[in-house]
């Protein structure tokens, strides 16, 4: 097992991609924390009853304490923490015209200050996991950090944001064993996603359907998928590996000319 008897926290994991890798964690050893906000407390409890060693706690991560919380309740329930996924997002939608303040500010919170500040409190912690083989973070992007839809103003902000903060944290504690990376998914089949999409109108087949313009291979990325990237960065697999940015997508991003049919 490539994480026997290591800890992690991964945030908003109680449905989708962070569920989906805290369920290989835990297949390859790690003891896990699930995590969600107050509302998904019933479908993360069922998903920690269901591994083999792991606890749930509910957090709202706008909230600046709420975040030390959430780690201090993993080292109490575990007595330590070796890997932090930031994976919780708000995936908010609007353009220029209808981003107000306060929507810019809760998106930048979630998915920027609280990967920061989850970070900073788990820096202690991750002191100890580094001088005893290797503390991991892993901060879950999105394809959209180098551009974003026109609809995505504020969460394409936040994601790239979020890029330079992993860029930074690598390079500063590089040397005390801890080491940071992000990938950057592109499109995925969520159980969130499926409805949002049914939610706008498409039919319930939509994902069967999708142009090949944005899904090449016929299909979009499974939550199962980017799981198995995340292992590799936060397992001995990566090695030495810190400040990677890795696009998780079926064509190249930058520089593309998709074919004109």
């Amino acid at each position: 097992m490539q994480l026997q008897n290591k800890i992690a926290l991964v945030t908003g994991s109680a449905t989708g991609i962070g569920e989906a890798i805290a369920r290989l964690f835990a297949a390859e050893g790690a003891r896990l924390m699930i995590h969600g906000r107050e509302g998904e407390r019933e479908a993360g409890e069922a998903i920690a009853a269901s591994l083999p060693e792991a606890a749930f706690c509910a957090a709202n991560l706008e909230n600046p304490d709420d975040c030390a919380t959430l780690v201090e309740a993993t080292v109490a329930r575990f007595g330590g923490l070796d890997i932090l996924v930031n994976n919780a997002a708000a995936i908010t939608r609007s353009n220029l015209e209808t981003t107000d303040v306060a929507l810019f500010d809760y998106t930048i919170a979630v998915n920027v200050r609280a990967p920061f500040l989850l970070v900073k409190a788990a820096l202690p912690h991750f002191r100890k996991a580094g001088k005893a083989g290797g503390a991991h973070v892993l901060n879950i992007g999105s394809i959209n950090v180098y551009c974003g839809e026109a609809v995505q103003l504020a969460y394409a902000v936040s994601k790239g944001a979020l890029m330079t903060l992993t860029r930074n944290l690598a390079d500063a504690h590089a040397r005390e064993g801890i080491r940071v990376n992000q990938i950057n998914p592109g499109w995925v089949l969520t159980k969130n996603e499926y409805a949002l999409q049914v939610r706008a109108g498409q039919p319930a087949d939509w994902h069967e359907h999708i142009s090949p313009t944005f899904a090449p291979s016929g299909r979009i990325l499974r939550p199962e998928e980017i799981a198995h990237f995340a292992l590799a960065f936060v397992s001995e697999a990566g090695g030495p590996v810190s400040g990677a940015v890795v696009d998780l997508e079926q064509y190249p991003v930058i520089g593309r000319n998709p074919v004109k049919s």
